[in-house]
């Protein structure tokens, strides 16, 4: 079902306490965090930033923002519920260098942040055919941040733009890639976070070829995988070994992130950039609890 449309290139799904949402608009003539009411009926513009892409909250009601543009820089962004938001950039690099393509965010279960960033600046891969981007490659990166020091560490890099991330019920992080449509694992033990490991293919061999790749993504308390995949125009469900479960077939064919609805729902909610729709589709389970803030 269409639950909101004329969004302009939206992101970045947040399920609010009081059952509404935020999201991101990513299009040049909005950039900015929208709140969206329970109901879908009407939307406030919580702060305007650039290009804001993934985006998460936490314990304390704090938005993190992966902003891709202004400069590229994860953002801390405070709203009471109505106005204006108030920002601030949190993070512009890693200690050697900027960030390049901020792109998606997640709590771990050690109450850290978890990022990924692209690797590429966003303004050079937008002016990319999709042959360039799957022969040019990127260096997308994973990081690691504690918000309370503000010290941040790369656990990976080399990604083929790197995109989604979500945390398993086995606590691994699991990281979505646009070039090659792979979907890989980190085993996560007592904080220590293992190599990068193959986990699932989400490219659906039925259909024709051309550009098309992972994107957001959030997991089902079913155990069950529920990734984004842009330009192929569904989100695929993974089982607990990577296997191949379902496609969801949306009504546009640019899938850009996953959400849970509220719990006994059973339904994702799903933003869509190709025709700028938030989509639900009954799932038959509830999205798996979300990690926190330490």
């Amino acid at each position: 079902m269409i639950w909101v449309d004329d969004l302009a290139n939206p992101e970045g799904p947040v399920l609010l306490p009081d059952g509404s949402w935020a999201l991101v608009e990513m299009h040049a003539d909005r950039g900015w965090l929208l709140h969206i009411s329970a109901d879908g009926k009407s939307r406030e513009v919580i702060l305007k930033t650039g290009r804001p892409n993934g985006m998460c909250i936490d314990a304390n009601g704090t938005f993190w923002v992966a902003e891709s543009i202004n400069p590229p820089s994860l953002l801390k962004v405070e709203w009471d519920g109505s106005g204006a938001g108030k920002s601030e950039i949190f993070l512009e690099g890693d200690g050697d260098g900027p960030f390049l393509f901020p792109n998606d965010l997640a709590f771990g279960p050690d109450g850290l942040l978890y990022m990924t960033d692209s690797g590429v600046a966003s303004g050079d891969w937008g002016r990319l055919s999709p042959a360039e981007r799957a022969k040019q490659g990127t260096d997308g990166r994973l990081y690691r941040i504690d918000i309370e020091s503000k010290s941040i560490e790369k656990l990976d890099s080399g990604l083929p733009f790197a995109n989604g991330i979500a945390f398993g019920s086995d606590d691994a992080i699991y990281v979505s890639t646009t070039i090659d449509g792979q979907v890989y694992r980190y085993e996560y033990t007592n904080g220590n976070i293992g190599p990068r490991e193959h986990f699932a293919d989400l490219i659906d061999p039925a259909k024709p070829a051309g550009f098309r790749g992972g994107d957001g993504m959030a997991f089902g308390a079913d155990g069950n995988l529920y990734a984004a995949v842009v330009g192929q125009g569904d989100v695929t469900i993974l089982g607990k070994s990577g296997e191949v479960v379902d496609r969801i077939q949306l009504a546009g064919p640019a899938p850009t992130n996953v959400a849970f609805g509220p719990d006994g729902e059973q339904k994702i909610y799903v933003t869509e950039q190709g025709v700028g729709h938030f989509e639900t589709h009954e799932v038959g389970t509830s999205g798996a609890a979300l990690y926190a803030r330490k």
